[in-house]
Parts: structure tokens; sequence; C-alpha cells
């Protein structure tokens, strides 16, 4: 009886998994359904960022251009981020270790915090 082999991976994916077996595939796709959702969210704070820049000119200049500048720093460190954790993770299932913790969450948590924080105090003191 013939074993069956599992299918030969392209240059690419042995270039990018160079060890390890195949994961299940579901896992694999979860993988990469996260990945798209975290780079919907980085593409929500590149938006952000040029909305702010673009359309609040009732904000005063430095406080809007910084503002605009941390949402669009963490879109790009999201974005990088994104792609490195997809790949970790995958990795880590063909290598059947633990998965990696998602440092990129204290990024965004504290790029959003500081921005809001930025935003809240303008409303603050355009509303006296």
């Amino acid at each position: 009886m013939d074993e069956q082999q599992p299918p030969e991976r392209s240059g690419f994916s042995r270039w990018i998994f160079p060890d390890g077996t195949e994961p299940d595939p579901r896992f694999t796709l979860a993988n990469e359904r996260t990945f798209l959702a975290w780079i919907r969210t980085s593409l929500a704070l590149l938006g952000g960022g040029i909305a702010l820049e673009a359309f609040a000119h009732d904000i005063p200049a430095n406080l809007r251009h910084a503002a605009a500048l941390l949402l669009v720093v963490t879109s790009l460190i999201i974005s990088v981020s994104s792609l490195l954790r997809w790949r970790n993770v995958e990795l880590a299932m063909r290598r059947q270790r633990a998965l990696p913790a998602p440092a990129m969450t204290m990024v965004l948590a504290g790029g959003l915090t500081i921005a809001s924080l930025v935003l809240l105090a303008v409303l603050l003191s355009m509303g006296g």
C-alpha cells in the first residue's frame, strides 16, 4: 500500500518556512485571517490619520499634526508587526512550539491612547 506523500511546497514557501511540518490548514487559514484583521486595523489608523490632517483644521496645527503623525506611525508599526507575527505564528505551528505573545497589541493600545488623549485635550479646550 502506497503511503500518500504531502504535496511539494513551492520555492517561496520553502524560503519563508524552511523547516517543520505542515500544520492543519484550518490553523494556517485562521492565522491568515488574523493577519488580515491586523492589516484592516492598520488601514483604519492610516485613514484616521489622513482624515485628521486633511479635515480637522479647527484643531491647532501642532496638535493636529502630532495626533495624525501618531496614528500614521502606529499604522506603520502595526502593518509591519502583523507580517512578522503572521510568519512567527506559522513557524511556531510548524515547529510545534508555543505561539508568540502579540506584542503589537501594546503598540496599538499605547498609540491610540496617546492620540485619543491629545484629541480629548484639544476638544475639551475648544468647548470652553
